[in-house]
């Protein structure tokens, strides 16, 4: 449950934007970047669309404070926003979605672990049905 008197984000294109400037470091400062964003928002109920919370949370994460502007990065800027307008197109309404490659169906929202799972061994599954039926 969400709280605090603020309310939650409401666009996740400034997350996305520390996220792949992240990692543009690597995958290891991706990865910490990703784990206090996700954290900060599930776990602390911060507004990680907000600036000076996402500054806070790359350094939280330990990367470089001067590393920060690379969220200004244009090319970053226009990258992630045809994502995102890629990821609108496929009916996607809210973060985290994950979409498989190949599939027009994306999921929506935190989920546990076991329902991805099972999500790919079942498309496994029937890509492997309709390969042996061509």
């Amino acid at each position: 449950m969400w709280e605090g008197n603020a309310g939650p984000p409401s666009h996740s294109v400034p997350p996305q934007l520390a996220a792949k400037a992240a990692a543009e470091l690597g995958e290891d400062a991706f990865d910490a970047v990703h784990d206090r964003l996700l954290h900060a928002y599930f776990a602390e109920s911060r507004d990680i669309t907000e600036p000076e919370t996402l500054r806070a949370l790359w350094c939280e994460a330990g990367l470089p404070a001067a590393e920060f502007g690379r969220m200004q990065n244009p090319q970053l800027l226009r990258e992630t926003l045809q994502q995102h307008q890629a990821a609108l197109e496929a009916g996607v309404t809210g973060a985290p979605a994950v979409q498989l490659a190949g599939e027009d169906v994306a999921i929506v929202g935190a989920h546990p672990l076991t329902l991805y799972r099972r999500w790919v061994e079942r498309t496994a599954r029937a890509r492997t049905q309709s390969a042996g039926d061509a």
